[in-house]
């Protein structure tokens, strides 16, 4: 088993900052070489503080705001415009850095893509729904609009 500090969230393994032990070839095959994380040792402990920091920093400041961050995002359509064919299937797929941005340009807030998850892949035009996780134990349910551009 290898002990390691994760630079980043790890979906069912943990947040940026914490100390983990995993497999041997789990953690040399693909969690140290993507940069998801780093062999711990003693001195990292200072590199620990410092990732909570900034994960602190980026993360939503109340569980105020959150859930006012959650209540505007379920009770809005968000449309997002892409390229389609004449039957309405779409030029590409529409990705998480897409409804990011739909959010942000909404003035909702800036939501880390990394916490976005839909269902399907949208390939096609039409209503979608997606999950977004604001913190640890708050998702709200957005209701996407995908729509063919002109």
């Amino acid at each position: 088993m290898s002990k390691l500090i994760l630079t980043n969230e790890v979906q069912g393994l943990g947040s940026a900052g914490d100390i983990v032990e995993v497999k041997n070839g789990y953690a040399r095959n693909f969690l140290i070489p993507t940069g998801l994380a780093v062999v711990w040792s003693r001195g990292g402990e200072k590199q620990v503080t410092q990732i909570r920091d900034a994960r602190d920093a980026r993360a939503i400041a109340s569980e105020e705001e959150a859930l006012e961050i959650k209540s505007k995002l379920e009770g809005a359509l968000i449309t997002i415009n892409s390229k389609a064919g004449t039957n309405g299937r779409l030029f590409g797929a529409i990705k998480t850095s897409d409804l990011a941005e739909a959010i942000q340009a909404l003035g909702f807030g800036e939501v880390d893509k990394r916490k976005i998850q839909f269902a399907s892949s949208i390939r096609t035009v039409g209503n979608y729904e997606a999950s977004v996780r604001l913190n640890s134990d708050l998702v709200a349910r957005v209701k996407l609009q995908v729509v063919a551009a002109n």
